[in-house]
């Protein structure tokens, strides 16, 4: 066989693999949706949470590189700390672990095509009764994701010839060289992942030439080490152009693979009899699934015990510019490979969605003490208004034009459905933020106007005032639930309130004029009035987007 052929198929069974991965972790995305969503939010926890978090996510979208790039992203919007992303991103490195352990103990066992041909057979009768239900779809798709990524194994196993006599020679000599060899090995498994990025794909390949006797254990334990150096790329290049703490995240996964295999390196030969005694007598594969297991627990039980730590010595070193950290600044989206995971693209705008509902709570809170005590000059807190008004229409701008993106793409029909609705949500939340901004400016204008309300009018706008900032609390604290029949008839009932205070101060400022009281004040007063009711109102509007949610 020539060496072009030789190169075209390999890469061909290594396309069907990745190809099969990739459509694989789309459709378990799809079908798992509300259960991703629900693990994801549990990483907010603790650092064992973290971990559970990170393991429980890449064991579904088999691929650590999609997680990390997603803690990466997320860190990046705000939705995570530099601690929570790195107890993430040491449980990922462990899932990760699963697709050797998949390979090994079905991929070499049994006739691979003999299980891969069903399973496409059966993910397409699964696939075509997806008129009845898009759950079946996703189903069928998982199973036809499955069956490629074994029928690229399979090719694998069969494209690599047997070695020459030359090439067992030569492959002794590299294996003698004692630790150099060892970090030979780790260098070419690391630039093996760069190129294909994928650390699954590349250990699979890894396995697949030791079970060939192409190489032996010691060398497929060093191919593994660089496998975990390489797979930090991903990661790397997320973090180019993003925000401080995402590049801090970044860091922390690089120092993680890298600081985890060093040791690794330095103590080989002690590391692989300790695989050998856990191992036993079992196959070659399934030794090097086990040293990839034991090599990231390790380093688990190493690193995640200093999490806190290992985040401030990231600080320390990645400096934020000047006053980087403490700016609004426009909002960046990773576009891939997040675009290829729709449930958690939807996921990270629930979060930037609860994110605005507390920016619209923030307003109300500091127009109520300005309304209660008002400053002689009301000029810095425009400004402050503005910027925070300005931001809100910038995240109305950027949320919108994302989840239209995300509508773009194949998801579950309960996802497709909340699109919708989350739309509708970013407009409310934005016309809230126009409104406190415009209460702000009222007050303005009758400062510049000399036109003092009356304190009893100002103290009979505390309990109208305090209602519309409940109801704002009640949206921002249930801003990423689904509300339910009783939590909407309360959310009716707070709205019905609003309406009835606003009826009965108009009124009464209307007997004040026809008293004689001033027309300009009492004028200004109404539109207050007015523009708290319309918060009301769109608060109520957010409440029932909460419950149509799926």
């Amino acid at each position: 066989m020539s060496i072009v052929v030789l190169i075209v198929e390999l890469v061909g069974a290594l396309g069907l693999f990745l190809f099969g991965m990739k459509i694989l972790s789309e459709s378990v995305q799809r079908a798992a949706g509300d259960r991703l969503k629900q693990t994801l939010n549990y990483m907010t926890g603790n650092t064992l949470k973290a971990l559970l978090t990170g393991f429980g996510v890449t064991l579904l979208v088999q691929s650590s590189s999609a997680t990390t790039v997603m803690v990466v992203s997320f860190v990046n919007a705000g939705l995570l700390s530099v601690v929570q992303a790195a107890g993430v991103i040491f449980g990922a490195n462990v899932g990760t672990t699963v697709t050797a352990w998949i390979v090994s103990l079905i991929g070499f066992k049994f006739k691979i095509s003999a299980l891969a041909l069903p399973l496409i057979g059966l993910g397409f009768i699964l696939m075509v009764q997806s008129k009845r239900s898009s759950r079946l779809r996703d189903y069928g798709e998982a199973a036809v994701g499955f069956g490629l990524l074994f029928l690229g194994l399979d090719f694998l196993s069969h494209v690599l010839p047997a070695p020459s006599a030359d090439m067992l020679h030569f492959l002794a000599q590299i294996s003698n060289l004692g630790p150099i060899s060892v970090l030979i090995a780790a260098i070419a498994g690391a630039i093996f992942t760069v190129l294909v990025h994928s650390s699954s794909a590349a250990t699979a390949v890894v396995i697949t030439l030791a079970v060939q006797n192409v190489i032996n254990f010691e060398m497929a334990a060093g191919l593994v080490l660089g496998c975990n150096i390489g797979t930090t790329i991903d990661a790397l290049l997320a973090s180019i152009g993003a925000k401080v703490n995402a590049k801090r995240a970044a860091f922390l996964h690089i120092m993680f693979n890298v600081l985890g295999s060093v040791w690794a390196i330095i103590l080989f030969r002690p590391f692989l009899a300790l695989v050998n005694l856990l191992a036993g007598g079992s196959t070659v594969a399934q030794h090097i699934a086990m040293m990839h297991t034991i090599f990231n627990l390790i380093n688990v039980l190493i690193f995640a015990p200093f999490t806190k730590q290992l985040a401030g010595l990231a600080t320390r070193l990645i400096k934020a510019k000047p006053g980087e950290e403490g700016l609004h600044s426009k909002l960046e989206y990773v576009t891939a490979p997040l675009m290829d995971s729709p449930e958690l693209n939807l996921l990270r705008a629930r979060k930037e969605i609860a994110d605005m509902a507390g920016l619209c709570e923030t307003m109300f809170v500091d127009f109520r003490k300005l309304l209660a005590a008002p400053p002689k000059d009301l000029t810095e807190d425009i400004a402050r208004f503005k910027q925070m008004e300005d931001y809100a229409d910038q995240m109305r701008e950027e949320l919108s034009s994302f989840l239209l993106q995300c509508a773009g793409h194949e998801m579950s029909a309960a996802s497709s459905a909340n699109i919708g609705v989350m739309l509708r949500l970013v407009t409310e939340l934005e016309d809230i933020t126009d409104d406190c901004f415009s209460l702000v400016m009222l007050l303005e204008k009758a400062a510049s106007r000399n036109l003092d309300m009356d304190k009893d009018e100002v103290h009979a706008l505390g309990p109208y005032t305090q209602l519309v900032e409940d109801f704002l609390r009640f949206v921002k604290n249930n801003i990423e639930k689904t509300i339910n029949a009783e939590q909407l008839a309360n959310a009716t009932r707070l709205e019905e309130s609003i309406d009835d205070f606003r009826s009965e101060l108009k009124k009464k400022a209307r007997k004040r004029m026809q008293k004689g009281a001033n027309v300009k004040a009492e004028l200004i007063f109404i539109d207050v009035i007015r523009h708290i009711e319309k918060i009301g109102d769109h608060a109520f509007g957010i409440a029932r987007g909460l419950r149509e949610v799926k």
